[in-house]
């Protein structure tokens, strides 16, 4: 006998649609590569599904155990037909039904994320299974390192501050080699799939993982073919170097979100600045391969362990030197702490900055101008790596794009200064990394 309960009429309705709604989404991709499972029965499994969690959690477990039998019968029909067992299309099946329980229960987030994630992979077939059989032994160990690094290292570590000055807190270390072996991950695997179609491409995706190394490559492939790569290495290492301050800039994000107001116009401008020069000299034909066609950055590995662990040493140095800078001669010290760090690793004096903003030890305002600080010696590092070009031309076009990205960069700060001492008072309050306090 079915509980006699009273149901708002709209907010079944509501569960009911999103339910339909998830189950059409997978059941369309099922459809469209031709499987017994289509359209119509993804949608009927989200809809049952979706009144069992409704019904209650009983009712919920029926349901599920009904779609169990639907799943066998539909592989028992596809081995008579020589088809062999629906694996995939038997997991697609379960996961529509607990995405459909979630949604009776009263879900929506979390089930729309699920059946989101299991299209996605249903329509990625082809270039995954072509991403796994390319990946190296190197590879999959860098996937396991960053796996233990987050799931095994970090909840050992000690939490709090370890030394009486409060300058070491090894989780908050941790957490940012995390955060940075991770965004190089990402973007490795960004490069796999994407990096080899063209230099704007190439260049891009090797400046998120490192430009350094990115413009190197570029600088090589000038040397090797000559000044027929020129215009494409020039736009690959603005490409790079934008990458780069993109990255600096979501690091900031990630660590202090308040931070970032205070260097938010400068990496705008300084973005702006570059696309707009990109944009400039993009040609109309992209060059053959043989003449200067899309270089082969080797990057090899995401990241290896040794490297990880250095960006960890640098980072709590700078952390650590920074913050006794700054104590000791206030932010003129945390800067030049900032600027010398930026040429070894922005990355790690990008998230430097940000720690120290985010436990108190400096103002927002004064780790934002810190980010961009080490943002621009990178640019000048990257640049003297470029010079080392015999390419007079490109090396006058690399000093005066940079010479203007640096600007950009500067009127960004300035206008970051003006706005902290002119907005109004109520609007810097509510701006916390612009407010005029927070200035030396």
């Amino acid at each position: 006998m079915l509980p006699s309960v009273s149901w708002p009429y709209t907010q079944i309705l509501l569960r009911l649609g999103l339910g339909l709604a998830l189950g059409l989404l997978i059941g369309l991709e099922r459809e469209r590569r031709g499987k017994e499972a289509g359209v119509r029965t993804f949608a009927f499994i989200g809809m049952l599904c979706t009144i069992g969690g409704a019904l209650g959690n009983q009712y919920g477990l029926a349901t599920l155990a009904l779609v169990g039998l639907l799943v066998i019968a539909l592989n028992v029909s596809s081995m008579r037909t020589g088809q062999g067992i629906e694996l995939t299309t038997s997991a697609a099946m379960m996961v529509t039904a607990l995405a459909g329980i979630m949604c009776g229960l009263g879900h929506t987030i979390a089930p729309a994320a699920v059946m989101v994630i299991a299209t996605a992979l249903l329509a990625w077939k082809e270039r995954l299974a072509g991403f796994s059989m390319g990946l190296s032994e190197g590879e999959v160990r860098s996937g396991i390192l960053l796996a233990i690094l987050a799931i095994v290292i970090y909840p050992a570590l000690p939490m709090g501050y370890i030394d009486p000055w409060g300058l070491v807190n090894p989780r908050a270390a941790w957490v940012t080699v995390i955060l940075i072996a991770g965004i190089g991950f990402f973007n490795y695997v960004l490069w796999k799939l994407y990096g080899a179609r063209g230099t704007e491409l190439s260049g891009f995706f090797g400046g998120l993982i490192n430009s350094s190394f990115t413009v190197i490559e570029l600088m090589q492939r000038v040397r090797d073919v000559g000044a027929a790569f020129a215009p494409a290495a020039y736009r690959g290492i603005l490409l790079a170097t934008a990458a780069m301050v993109l990255r600096n800039a979501t690091l900031l994000l990630l660590l202090a979100p308040t931070a970032l107001a205070g260097g938010l116009p400068a990496f705008v401008l300084m973005c702006a600045a570059l696309a707009a020069m990109v944009l400039r000299r993009r040609p109309r034909a992209q060059p053959v391969a043989g003449q200067g066609g899309a270089p082969e950055i080797r990057l090899g590995s995401p990241f290896l362990l040794g490297q990880t662990l250095q960006y960890g040493a640098l980072f709590l140095a700078l952390h650590i030197v920074g913050g006794l800078m700054q104590r000791q001669f206030g932010n003129a010290g945390f800067y030049v702490v900032s600027a010398l760090g930026g040429l070894l690793s922005s990355a790690s004096a990008v998230a430097a900055a940000g720690a120290l903003a985010e436990q108190g030890s400096i103002s927002a305002a004064t780790a934002g101008a810190g980010a961009v600080l080490a943002t621009f010696t990178s640019i000048a590092f990257n640049l003297a790596l470029a010079l080392r070009c015999r390419d007079r031309a490109l090396m006058r076009q690399l000093v005066l794009a940079m010479l203007g990205v640096a600007a950009a960069g500067l009127i960004g700060l300035l206008v970051t200064y003006l706005a902290a001492n002119w907005l109004p008072g109520w609007l810097a309050n509510w701006l916390p990394g612009l407010s005029p306090a927070e200035h030396p």
